[in-house]
């Protein structure tokens, strides 16, 4: 599938690739430098932030260790690493596809509400784990549980925002036109 030189690319592929390593969806965008970049990021995160023995305590119920093992000061890059490479990944590969099908730039980007909640959340809840004791709601304070739901809920929340955000721009610049 290619018109010129510019071939189709699926922003879904493009996301689940940066969802499996951040990195992933850019090499699959074939912008090579900053996977190299977001893939060298996510190792040194993850080697210096015990993330994934983090990980490993935490599926095996282990959650005193998985909180204590994890090093916060470089766990707390994460969220960062992880939501700008799905953000990226996604709006290039949008991008991409619009250029495939219009022969024109396409200048907006999209689920930056969704992207931004997703990185706010996540690092609340990094953050914030130890005061999760409630009855009911425990898993919230191991903190890979507590960042993966509190990133959840950040991302529903800045998606609405955005909405929100767009339909009262759009009113406004209708009204402005009359």
């Amino acid at each position: 599938m290619k018109k010129g030189d510019i071939t189709y690319k699926s922003p879904m592929a493009a996301l689940l690739w940066s969802f499996a390593l951040p990195g992933f969806g850019q090499f699959y965008n074939r912008d090579y430098f900053l996977g190299l970049v977001l893939v060298s990021w996510e190792i040194l995160i993850n080697l210096y932030s015990n993330l994934n023995i983090a990980l490993m305590h935490t599926f095996h119920g282990d959650f005193q260790t998985a909180h204590d093992i994890i090093n916060y000061e470089w766990g707390l890059f994460y969220p960062s690493v992880f939501a700008f490479s799905l953000w990226q990944a996604y709006n290039k590969a949008r991008a991409i596809t619009y250029r495939y099908e219009h022969q024109e730039e396409l200048r907006k980007v999209y689920h930056t509400g969704l992207f931004f909640g997703l990185t706010a959340g996540m690092t609340i809840g990094l953050t914030t784990h130890h005061l999760y004791q409630v009855k009911g709601l425990q898993f919230l304070a191991v903190p890979v549980y507590s960042g993966l739901f509190f990133g959840i809920v950040g991302g529903v929340l800045g998606h609405l925002i955005e909405k929100c955000a767009e339909k009262w721009r759009e009113r406004n610049s209708r009204q402005s036109e009359h």
